[in-house]
């Protein structure tokens, strides 16, 4: 069984993002960028299926610039076995992405596809959802664990007050929450490994998708600033002050 995971080159998310000047968005230039870490985690768990011998194949796929080749050799040197870059200079937003994704599939045929639940740029949380749904194929979203069961894939996902399991009939489709794993290192020799291994370029008109922008960003501003904050003396204090504020 091939597992297809899709990959995005975000900014690290030990960088502080900078805004434009003229708020139209986030300023990129001279940022650390690194994979988004739900899709790290999602490499992780198909890295982990194959060494169980549930899957044969991982391929990573990445919908974006040039440079996104770097994210896609990351996932080579965690352990998957080739990549596809899907080269576009626009913006890809996640409707685009998901149709790019299926274009994808419909030629890989992979038996599960699992995606990081959201990317934490724009944390928009809709692409693996939007494939499942131009797919037709049964989805587990925000997934703590993931059991392959012969033709069946059990994903539990974490709910108010306990877990939920659902039984998928494969093939299927599943984003990864944080609980799911914890991804390794990749090693010096596995990132020499990875430079051998298979990198397939394509363009979004390879393979018949519009990436052309249906959303436009209004603006982009900083939070407001927080006000000083107060101490108080003790609880009757804390009770009154609130009072005070109208908010108890």
């Amino acid at each position: 069984m091939k597992i297809l995971v899709p990959v995005k080159r975000v900014i690290d998310y030990n960088a502080k993002p900078r805004l434009k000047p003229d708020g139209s968005g986030v300023d990129l230039a001279n940022v650390k960028m690194s994979l988004n870490p739900f899709d790290e985690i999602a490499i992780e768990e198909a890295v982990r299926l194959k060494e169980k011998g549930v899957a044969s194949e991982v391929i990573a796929i990445s919908a974006g610039p040039a440079k996104a080749v770097d994210v896609l050799r990351t996932a080579l040197a965690m352990g998957a076995d080739r990549a596809i870059l899907v080269q576009s200079d626009e913006a890809v937003e996640p409707l685009a992405v998901a149709k790019i994704l299926k274009a994808v599939a419909d030629e890989e045929q992979p038996g599960l596809i699992i995606l990081g639940k959201q990317a934490i740029d724009d944390d928009c949380n809709q692409t693996g959802q939007m494939l499942a749904g131009l797919m037709g194929r049964p989805q587990g979203t925000f997934a703590s664990q993931v059991v392959v069961d012969g033709d069946a894939v059990l994903v539990t996902r974490e709910i108010d007050g306990g877990s939920e399991t659902v039984k998928l009939a494969l093939p299927a489709i599943a984003t990864t929450d944080l609980r799911l794993n914890e991804p390794r290192y990749a090693s010096l020799p596995n990132i020499m490994k990875a430079k051998a291994k298979p990198l397939a370029t394509k363009t979004p008109e390879d393979l018949g998708v519009d990436v052309t922008p249906r959303l436009a960003t209004l603006k982009v501003s900083e939070p407001p600033m927080r006000g000083a904050g107060i101490k108080v003396a003790d609880v009757d204090a804390l009770v009154a002050k609130l009072k005070d504020m109208g908010v108890a």
